[in-house]
């Protein structure tokens, strides 16, 4: 073991080590406290001058990251934030934990993991180790990160390491956290991957190494595909028992008794969060330029985003069934979150279906007791109390199924229910007046 890796782990295992995280959000703020939790000393690092003024003050704007919990750190010495990115100067670990959003060509957008890294660049030193987080195409670590930092002079593996390990950081679950995850780890050399190890068995309990950076890009990319795939496939599922007069969610129910050889699935209103909807695209665009087609990944994606059609289209049929047209019909969105149970809008499916909707000329209202209001194309949104004025509706649209909500009440006002999630599931309604994906 050469001398420089050996200084690293020493100082890792005395929890001397100074680690930074370049953005705080729902993956580098958890991250950041699990690290903090163990005695590391961690300075985040966000552009966001409000999330960096809220971390000092002892606040949390991450759901699942309680604010008693960041005000204890803080106190303690062992979080901080900035906008300043020279304090990478003095840290011995880099973390990127940046966004990979897509252009608006839908190809990947790099450009805050190439910011980032240019940054890191121009302040790394002997013995620092940097990790890229954010998920992204296989290559990007060698490709993009590594050329940036070796130009000045350093040779991975021996001055630096290098390594990806991908985020899994599920917004609102409970039964895994960021110490319970197993975490895949890939390094540049193996030096690099020790490094790494060392560094993340503070904060978690299991270490996955795989052979290289590019064979962890894939892991992440594998994991999401997975997803959008399956969700696709029982989203055609959904298409073809209505067109069969068949309940989706009775067939799902009996198939999963089977205990081999099937994986339960749902499906739903379309696709939300950042990663399903995005990664797989990351994937199929890598492979764009290898001259190789991701066919199961462009069906999967052409059903999952037709999905908020579907729904708006069983709304309107259900109108017209009742002799409204979809003009002038007031239709409140029941949760407008891309799952239950946070406050995270990003890719929603709602928004696809109240623009929608609101392009046929509906009145637009909704509840979502975790997204207190929203902006969408220059239409301002503002939660209502549902429970009591649901009766002065036309119709509900079920999209997020919070836990919050007390099902019994919807339904029973006269209006039409389309149910997306499947909310009702037992609940006795007016058949003719609930609709069910």
């Amino acid at each position: 073991m050469n001398t420089t890796l050996q200084r690293f782990i020493d100082k890792v295992n005395a929890r001397e080590s100074k680690v930074a995280i370049i953005g705080l959000g729902y993956v580098g703020l958890p991250l950041a406290v699990a690290f903090a939790e163990n005695e590391i000393r961690v300075i985040g690092i966000d552009l966001d001058s409000h999330k960096v003024a809220q971390i000092n003050e002892g606040c949390s704007y991450v759901e699942d990251v309680p604010a008693t919990q960041v005000a204890d750190l803080v106190r303690k010495g062992h979080l901080s934030a900035t906008s300043q990115f020279e304090v990478l100067a003095e840290v011995d670990a880099v973390i990127v934990c940046v966004p990979t959003p897509l252009s608006k060509t839908k190809d990947p957008d790099m450009s805050y993991i190439i910011a980032a890294t240019d940054q890191t660049a121009q302040y790394v030193h002997t013995g620092q180790l940097i990790v890229l987080e954010s998920t992204t195409y296989p290559g990007t670590t060698e490709e993009i990160i590594l050329p940036r930092i070796v130009k000045n002079g350093y040779k991975v593996g021996e001055d630096f390491f290098l390594a990806f390990s991908p985020e899994r950081i599920d917004p609102g679950r409970t039964d895994y956290t960021v110490r319970t995850t197993p975490k895949v780890i890939g390094g540049m050399t193996p030096e690099c991957l020790s490094a790494t190890q060392a560094l993340y068995r503070v904060a978690i309990d299991t270490i996955v190494p795989v052979s290289s950076p590019r064979a962890a890009e894939m892991v992440k990319l594998l994991e999401n595909t997975f997803r959008a795939v399956n969700i696709g496939l029982v989203n055609e599922v959904a298409l073809m028992c209505d067109k069969l007069g068949l309940n989706v969610w009775e067939i799902i129910d009996a198939a999963s008794t089977k205990p081999y050889g099937f994986t339960s699935f749902y499906p739903g209103p379309g696709l939300g969060g950042h990663c399903i909807p995005i990664d797989p695209r990351y994937l199929s665009w890598k492979l764009q330029t290898l001259n190789y087609r991701a066919r199961f990944i462009e069906v999967a994606e052409e059903v999952n985003f037709s999905m908020p059609q579907y729904v708006v289209t069983k709304v309107a049929d259900a109108l017209n069934e009742a002799g409204k047209p979809v003009k002038g019909s007031r239709i409140f969105i029941l949760g407008v979150a891309y799952k239950a149970n946070i406050g995270d809008m990003r890719e929603s499916p709602a928004l696809d279906i109240i623009e929608l909707l609101l392009h046929k000329g509906a009145e637009i209202a909704y509840n979502d007791p975790y997204v207190p209001s929203f902006s969408l194309n220059g239409h301002e949104f503002t939660s209502v109390d549902w429970e009591n004025v649901l009766a002065e509706f036309d119709c509900v649209v079920i999209v997020t199924n919070h836990s919050l909500y007390d099902w019994r009440v919807v339904g029973q006002k006269g209006h039409i229910v389309v149910d997306t999630r499947n909310a009702l599931k037992g609940i006795q309604t007016p058949h003719n007046q609930t609709i069910r994906l």
